[in-house]
């Protein structure tokens, strides 16, 4: 495992001299060390309601907001993102996990024909840092969403640009989801689009930007890739897990992402959650020990299978 120290991360400069400490340590934390996210998503209760929680194949403890507590708790990850007011419910029994304060969510109801999607903030930086205060929490840093294409795009820029800028002043960490979605969008998966959406991330001076990974009738999407992570420059890119596939098909794809395509982590919700608990913290580990500790597909499929 490659170990980066203070000295290898360069600092953005709209972080003030007085947070430059306490942002390296947020850094050093969230990649544990590595330069690398393992980004353990929980922010779906909002975005797929209970679509990814209730239902066949779906463990009956996933519908309980506690198990993604529990997972994360359990679980070697470098954050856990989910939305303010889960942490302020269940952050009191699980004060040792690293969290990111989801910003903005929206749910899947209003279709992209019947409006472009716009996911609105929901608190500002000064509410979130004192958050992180009151509780005492790890508060390592803040997501927000950004669907790029679509004509509210204007104001999510500017809410993601005010608040990666104020984030920085506190020393915390920042990672943008962003997507290609809305009527004036041929293809959301289009590789180039996506190479786009990494630029845009850069732009708004974003720690960490995370992307959908090329799919479909995308030949040699490993290569393809790496389009967008040089697009990115020195914001790192992350992919989305996606909806859940079987472990090995999962383990193999997450390898090339980061080994092949030069990604630096990924951000995985549905692919860890929707297991029974045992089962889905030898995932996060598996998946943690690729993304992390550059362990091989085989050694990573061992972890999950606790041999």
């Amino acid at each position: 495992m490659v170990q980066i120290k203070e000295a290898d991360v360069k600092v953005p400069l709209d972080v003030p001299q007085h947070a430059r400490e306490k942002y390296l340590q947020n850094y050093i934390d969230i990649t544990n060390g590595s330069g690398r996210l393992m980004l353990f998503a929980g922010d779906q209760k909002v975005e797929h309601l209970n679509d990814d929680f209730f239902g066949e194949g779906v463990p009956e403890d996933d519908n309980d907001p506690e198990h993604l507590f529990r997972i994360a708790a359990k679980s070697r990850i470098g954050v856990f993102a989910t939305q303010l007011g889960l942490i302020a419910r269940y952050g009191m029994d699980y004060p040792d996990i690293p969290y990111l304060v989801k910003v903005n969510s929206k749910s899947h109801l209003v279709k992209t024909k019947q409006d472009d999607p716009f996911s609105n903030q929901w608190y500002d930086m000064e509410q979130i840092a004192h958050f992180r205060e009151n509780s005492g929490l790890r508060i390592l840093g803040i997501g927000y969403t950004i669907y790029l294409g679509s004509k509210y795009e204007a104001e999510m820029l500017y809410q993601a640009a005010q608040l990666i800028y104020e984030a920085h002043q506190y020393g915390m960490i920042t990672v943008l989801w962003i997507y290609p979605r809305g009527i004036a969008v041929e293809n959301e998966k289009d590789p180039h689009l996506i190479a786009g959406a990494t630029g845009v991330g850069a732009c708004l001076n974003s720690d960490f930007v995370k992307v959908n990974y090329p799919k479909g009738e995308v030949m040699g999407s490993e290569e393809v890739f790496k389009e967008a992570v040089l697009a990115a420059g020195r914001t790192k890119v992350v992919c989305a897990g996606g909806s859940s596939d079987d472990p090995d098909s999962f383990m193999n794809k997450l390898y090339a992402q980061i080994h092949v395509s030069g990604a630096h982590g990924n951000a995985t919700g549905r692919n860890i959650h929707q297991k029974p608990l045992d089962e889905a913290v030898r995932m996060c580990n598996a998946i943690y020990a690729i993304t992390v500790e550059d362990a091989s597909v085989e050694e990573a499929l061992k972890i999950y299978k606790g041999e």
